[in-house]
């Protein structure tokens, strides 16, 4: 049985920035399902870098997706990683929906996020194409090549003696005074391993509940899937240059289907809400999905959900052309709160040596180095 000092189980965006913030002064072990890193969930989104607007002051999503924000930038900028701040509106399409643009605001500024109202004739020379009755402006809202960041992060981790080790399941284990016993799996062999680590960081994503399960953890947060797809706008069309989102609708699940442009220009639409069967109690059996969700859950897109996305998206862009929507991707969120429910915020939650984190939706990518920096203060050490 082999002995080392951590290991971070999920290499995701999280456990990439987990392994390299802890690689500093610990000899880590990175463990992945997949045949390379960041091929879940973590390269199905949005790839936005969120300013903070959405979230409750004092919360953990708060907290670190306006650290982390600043944090994603000064990375990608030391490294290269491309990016952009192209702003973000956030349209109000009836004067109803005003209102919330009120909350938004103060919610915002309460996380020490400023944002700047705009008229409809305002909105009109920044994006000629989209309606609205008032919208608010976040210029520190923006994109990033997650894929770039990901890779940028593994490149950090390893040269920081990081050990990656692909194709590798976890199997069972158990928490105990000296550390975490971890009974692994070589997917390609079918082999069965031992590992006793001093500390292990549970950054499973979707599995990350059953993970902690397998391990003995006993209070163990419901957790649900949340499907979202997106569409892609065809025909070389390219109607806006910043980000356009909608107002979110209390007691919803999601920030409305939005418009995003990638750094190449390209635009989609997405993600909407879909509801998924499988969900993770504590003591519930749950069948693969909990160990393989990239191979268990279907990513494909529902073609038939492309008429509520017309609708949607018509709200802010009447002129969207009928059949220039493609489906494009689906994501999954690995989210605390069910249908209806106010919207849970992350979980890091230290079980003994095990640290989990869990219900890591959007604002992950973004919140990912500061989730990092939490961590790497809970095992006692010190991060870059």
């Amino acid at each position: 049985m082999e002995r080392v000092q951590t290991v971070v189980l999920g290499a995701g965006v999280l456990g990439l920035a987990c392994a390299r913030a802890l690689a500093k002064t610990r000899e880590v072990v990175l463990c992945e399902l997949n045949a390379a890193v960041g091929t879940g969930i973590s390269s199905r989104n949005s790839e936005v870098i969120h300013a903070g607007l959405y979230y409750p002051q004092g919360s953990r999503k708060a907290l670190h997706c306006v650290r982390g924000s600043e944090m994603l930038r000064h990375f990608c900028k030391d490294r290269d990683v491309n990016h952009s701040l192209c702003g973000k509106l956030v349209v109000a399409t009836s004067e109803a929906q005003v209102a919330q643009l009120r909350v938004l605001e103060a919610k915002a500024a309460a996380n020490g996020v400023r944002l700047q109202r705009k008229s409809p004739a305002e909105v009109k020379e920044m994006e000629p194409e989209v309606h609205c009755v008032e919208a608010l402006y976040s210029p520190r809202t923006g994109i990033v090549d997650s894929h770039g960041f990901m890779q940028a992060l593994l490149t950090d981790a390893e040269a920081r003696g990081t050990t990656l080790a692909l194709r590798t399941r976890v199997r069972g284990g158990r928490v105990y005074d000296a550390g975490v016993l971890l009974e692994l799996e070589s997917v390609d062999s079918g082999d069965f391993f031992f590992l006793e680590a001093q500390e292990v960081v549970n950054c499973c994503g979707l599995a990350a509940p059953r993970v902690a399960q397998m391990l003995g953890m006993e209070e163990i947060p419901r957790a649900y899937f949340c499907r979202g797809s997106y569409y892609a706008l065809q025909g070389g069309l390219k109607p806006f240059s910043r980000l356009i989102y909608p107002v979110p609708e209390p007691q919803t699940s999601g920030l409305g289907v939005h418009a995003t442009v990638d750094l190449q220009g390209q635009v989609r639409f997405g993600p909407d809400v879909e509801w998924l069967p499988n969900e993770i109690r504590p003591g519930k059996e749950v069948d693969e999905v909990a160990y393989s969700p990239q191979q268990a859950i279907a990513y494909e897109v529902d073609t038939n959900r492309s008429k509520s996305f017309y609708s949607e998206v018509r709200r802010y862009w009447p002129q969207l052309p009928e059949g220039s929507l493609v489906a494009d991707y689906a994501g999954v969120r690995p989210k605390l709160s069910g249908p209806g429910e106010p919207a849970a915020d992350f979980q890091v939650a230290r079980y003994g040596k095990l640290v989990n984190l869990f219900g890591i939706e959007s604002p992950g990518l973004t919140s990912s180095l500061s989730l990092a920096r939490e961590v790497v203060h809970l095992l006692g050490a010190k991060s870059s």
